[in-house]
């Protein structure tokens, strides 16, 4: 199992390497690479190799192999069923983001309490009542959750998703959760993320 920092870089790179795919660039070279991750040519290298490809040229990288290459580790063979709990305004930004991103994640349904949103689909996606959760999670083969549900009801939510079978949770919730062992969760808070700008900003202007 890779280091989780890894994951994270491998996912930036090929994020980056899809875009020179996309802008007619065949190669790359690690310092390239490093630059467009304000990293280092030796930790692309190091991350790189970690995954088994070795195949630097001269003239760097073939970035439609090594694009596979990543795939192949972090990506599902057969993909993977994603929903989104909590359909307010950061729920839809997220699910219109990321349809399409990424062809072996699929955001499949959404979940709300709110009457209003259930049955209507929103931002493409079907949106159902949080008390169907287990039901549709076990139809849908569903196995990862986005939370960006009201911090009151984060670590209620949570148990229910656990309890439903879920295996994975990115929260956008500012409440820290606990999960069972065997459930992976991975915690984003924006207000953290914008004071560590913020500090530094103000730590470059003194």
């Amino acid at each position: 199992m890779l280091p989780e920092r890894t994951v994270e870089r491998l996912s930036e790179y090929r994020r980056s390497l899809l875009q020179c795919l996309e802008e007619g660039k065949t190669h790359i070279f690690s310092h390239e690479l490093a630059e467009l991750h304000h990293n280092t040519a030796v930790q692309v290298r190091r991350d790189i190799m970690f995954i088994g490809y070795t195949s630097m040229q001269r003239k760097g990288y073939d970035v439609r192999e090594l694009i596979n290459v990543i795939g192949d580790i972090l990506d599902s063979e057969q993909g993977l069923n994603v929903a989104v709990i909590g359909v307010g305004n950061l729920g839809r930004a997220i699910t219109t983001y990321f349809i399409g991103k990424r062809s072996k994640l699929n955001i499949i349904a959404t979940f709300d309490v709110d009457t209003t949103k259930i049955d209507r689909v929103i931002s493409g996606v079907k949106c159902y009542p949080l008390s169907r959760l287990k039901e549709i999670v076990e139809k849908e083969d569903i196995s990862i959750a986005i939370m960006t549900v009201p911090a009151d009801s984060a670590s209620e939510v949570s148990t229910q998703l656990v309890d439903s079978g879920i295996k994975g949770v990115l929260n956008f919730t500012t409440v820290p959760l606990q999960v069972a062992p065997d459930v992976y969760m991975d915690e984003y808070d924006m207000i953290t993320s914008l004071e560590k700008v913020a500090y530094f900003v103000k730590t470059a202007r003194t």
